[in-house]
Formats: structure tokens, C-alpha cells, sequence
């Protein structure tokens, strides 16, 4: 899987909330050496811009010579970024279409911005919605985060989902040469912790088929304190989780251990989706 990430999308919009997004996606693409598209949605709606057209030029053009400056760092860097500008009333709207567009394998972007009244505590409300409904993986990256160098540590649970999650996992630590840490948390119904063992042990199963280094860690607790502490210990820079399907009302669930997780990590999170 050394294709894994051929098409990176980093979404941005250019504020000091997003320099560790634009960092990580920048050193990403130029270590596989791969292109990198960025987009930055601007927030607009046709009676906005009929009433203010100045105000909507001076914006996009602010835009522009942000997209400007990053496309410079990246070329310092050997990377080509062809960057986009889309306008909406939704950003989270536009940062997905551009990734359907593009046929996105990853989507790159900081892990939350200024806090509003409705914005959601651990993860900005465009942060969350765009990870709930990419149409890919999403890199959720703090600000002062900086691409993985240490090892890669995935949270599984036996579902279909931290399944593929593993697999991607492996993926990159392959293709990264660095080692695996598998951890599974044993819940209140998985006293022994003999279902944790387990899907830790096909975990491992799995990364050595791969010739990847990987150990494997049960904990017990808060699974999400239990995974960042095991991945801390383990040396890990990046976290691997995966993400729920659907809801009854068919709307996609992101889950609330991969959510906290990425809300406190002081790495990179790797969301993935399973595909169908």
C-alpha cells in the first residue's frame, strides 16, 4: 500500500490555528513525494455578495495571497501545491465537495479554531463536521504538531472499522519504517480481558506478516485516556482510530473515543474510513 495517500488535500484557512495542519500536509507530500492540493473556503452566500461586492473581492483577494505564501513555503520544500478558493455558506460544505472533486485519499486540517458559542468543545463544529462526512481519511493535526517520527500506535476494538483502521496503520508504518503499537481497551463486559488479547494479538498477526516491529498493549479504563496514555508511553506521534459507519437516520457518526482522542492528542490523528 506505498500508494496509500496519493491525493492529500490540505483544508485551511490560513489562521494561526492552521499552521501545524499546513506543516504536517507540506512535510507529508514532500517526504512521498506526492503533489498536495490545499482548498480555503470563504464563507458567502449570493445575497452577501450582491450587497457587498467589495467586501467579497477584498476577501477573495486576501485569499489569494494567503494560497500565495503557502504555495512558496511548500515549493521550499520541493512540493507542488495547487491551491483552490471555494466560496459557500457552509465551509465544511465546500472542503468536502473539493475532496469528492479531487477524489481525495486524505483530508488535512487543524483540529479546531477559536471557540464560538456554538462551536463544540473538543473539536471545532467545521473540524467535526467535515471529519463526520469526508468521503476519505482525515488527518486531524494540533497546532504545534509536527509530522510523525517516532512510531505509530492504532486503537482497535475488534469492529469492522478498527479492522480497516489496523490495516492503514500497518500501511504507514511500512511505509514509514516505524514501529507498531496496538492497543485495544477491555470493557466492562471483557473482564478477563481475553477480547482485548485477542484482537490484539491479530493486530500483530498482521504487522509482522508485514515486517513491522509492533508490540501490543491491553488497558482497562477510559478508553480514550487509556489509548493516548499507552501511545505517550509507547512513544507514538500518531494515532490511528477508525470511525463509525451510519446512524439509524443513516447520518455518518465520527464515535466518541475517536473524537476525544483527537481532541487531546498532542499529535496527529489519523481518522479512517472504512470503505463499503
Amino acid at each position: 500500500m506505498t500508494d496509500l495517500f496519493r491525493t492529500v488535500l490540505l483544508a485551511t484557512q490560513c489562521t494561526e490555528f492552521d499552521v501545524g495542519a499546513e506543516r504536517v500536509a507540506i512535510d507529508l507530500a514532500a517526504n512521498w513525494g506526492i503533489p498536495l492540493f490545499a482548498v480555503l473556503p470563504l464563507v458567502s452566500n449570493p445575497e452577501y455578495e450582491s450587497i457587498a461586492p467589495l467586501q467579497q473581492e477584498a476577501a477573495e483577494s486576501e485569499a489569494a495571497a494567503k494560497l500565495g505564501s503557502l504555495r512558496n513555503a511548500a515549493a521550499a520544500r520541493g512540493v507542488e501545491l495547487i491551491g483552490t478558493i471555494r466560496r459557500g455558506e457552509e465551509p465544511y460544505s465546500e472542503i468536502i465537495a473539493e475532496a469528492r472533486e479531487r477524489q481525495a485519499d486524505l483530508i488535512v486540517l487543524r483540529r479546531r479554531g477559536k471557540r464560538g458559542f456554538l462551536a463544540n468543545l473538543l473539536m471545532g463544529e467545521m473540524v467535526h463536521a467535515v471529519t463526520s462526512h469526508a468521503p476519505c481519511h482525515v488527518l486531524i493535526v494540533p497546532r504545534a504538531a509536527r509530522l510523525w517520527s517516532g512510531g505509530i500506535a492504532v486503537a482497535i476494538d475488534g469492529s469492522r472499522h478498527s479492522q480497516h483502521a489496523s490495516g492503514v496503520a500497518v500501511a504507514i508504518a511500512k511505509r514509514c519504517g516505524l514501529p507498531l503499537t496496538a492497543i485495544s481497551v477491555a470493557g466492562a463486559d471483557d473482564r478477563d480481558g481475553g477480547v482485548a488479547n485477542a484482537n490484539v494479538a491479530l493486530a500483530l498477526a498482521a504487522a509482522r506478516a508485514a515486517g513491522v516491529p509492533a508490540h501490543g498493549v491491553v488497558s482497562a479504563g477510559q478508553p480514550h485516556e487509556a489509548i493516548l496514555h499507552a501511545a505517550e508511553k509507547a512513544g507514538a506521534d500518531l494515532i490511528v482510530v477508525g470511525r463509525r459507519g451510519l446512524n439509524p437516520a443513516k447520518r455518518p457518526l465520527l464515535g466518541s473515543t475517536s473524537e476525544r482522542v483527537a481532541s487531546h492528542a498532542n499529535g496527529p490523528v489519523l481518522i479512517v474510513h472504512a470503505q463499503t
